[in-house]
């Protein structure tokens, strides 16, 4: 069941891009939809584990909600959804997955401790990843502003999400008697109302947009399947593994997004975007190598000691 779920996490986590797009495409506005999203599935998720009791209506009101929603949901998939509208779906996602790395430099920073040869070695690749990224864009000849606003957006939205993730874990360590999906939930909420009056204030919202068979398809795929199961899934991950084996979705995803953004949506990807995609995700495995092994070696132990039994 662990392998089938990690499986299915990632296939979701890597189609959510896309998802994206189509919603986006089909003239649905993009933070919006974005709040639609995250404000629904937050309820839902919510109330569940309030009738689990699970969670309590009081969590709604502690200020570390509103924070982390704001770093985690709100920062991130404002930028996201909003690039989107210039990105393709696998350029965005190659470039989400420059997440851990930010991590890694905002929890040094805030520790003030020197970064490792082998991490540091791992963001200097994962940023020369990012220039081969975006240098196909950049020598087209019908190069966009918009294209180069929307690339750097992403990686705005995941300073967000670093710092977003990096208070996260003291929040999971405060409220430890609740459960982390509760915890989830409600950031959720926060994120999603944010986002809603940041549409009420930038977008005209018309009834018809919304409406289109692809902007309502992919909505709903966003909110049960994005939002609702397979963050569900990854904190079931968390609770039988550790934290660090559900989170290398990050090196799969990006490229099931790539993939699947040229075959189904008939995206254009350039040799020097997929090399500048891999390249990144290879920075990314250096920077987290030691919590790998780590996860090696206890997966190795526990086979070790089945087979025996």
């Amino acid at each position: 069941m662990v392998l089938f779920n990690y499986v299915v996490m990632c296939l979701i986590f890597g189609t959510t891009f896309l998802s994206i797009k189509v919603g986006v495409d089909a003239g649905a506005p993009p933070f919006f939809s974005a709040g639609i999203r995250f404000l629904v599935a937050g309820c839902i998720l919510f109330l569940w584990m309030v009738w689990k009791r699970k969670a309590k209506f009081s969590l709604l009101l502690r200020k570390e909600m509103l924070l982390t929603g704001l770093g985690l949901t709100f920062g991130t998939f404002a930028t996201l959804y909003w690039a989107e509208q210039y990105l393709s779906s696998g350029i965005a996602a190659v470039l989400s997955a420059t997440g851990p790395l930010m991590i890694l430099l905002l929890q040094t920073g805030i520790s003030r401790q020197k970064l490792p040869i082998r991490s540091l070695a791992g963001c200097l690749v994962g940023f020369a990843g990012v220039i081969l990224l975006l240098l196909p864009g950049m020598m087209n000849t019908s190069f966009s502003g918009f294209w180069m606003i929307g690339c750097l957006a992403v990686l705005v939205g995941e300073i967000f999400y670093s710092a977003g993730a990096v208070y996260s874990s003291r929040v999971i360590q405060r409220f430890q008697d609740t459960s982390p999906i509760a915890l989830n939930a409600a950031q959720m909420l926060y994120g999603g109302a944010m986002l809603l009056v940041l549409s009420l204030f930038t977008e005209n919202v018309h009834i018809n947009s919304i409406l289109t068979t692809n902007s309502i398809l992919s909505l709903l795929y966003l909110i049960i399947a994005g939002s609702m199961v397979a963050h569900t899934i990854f904190y079931w991950l968390v609770a039988r593994t550790n934290p660090v084996f559900p989170s290398t979705w990050l090196y799969i995803s990006p490229l099931i997004a790539l993939c699947l953004g040229a075959v189904l949506y008939h995206e254009r990807i350039s040799f020097l975007s997929v090399i500048g995609g891999i390249i990144i995700i290879i920075g990314t495995i250096l920077v987290n190598i030691d919590n790998l092994k780590q996860l090696v070696g206890k997966k190795i132990n526990v086979l070790g000691k089945e087979s025996h039994l």
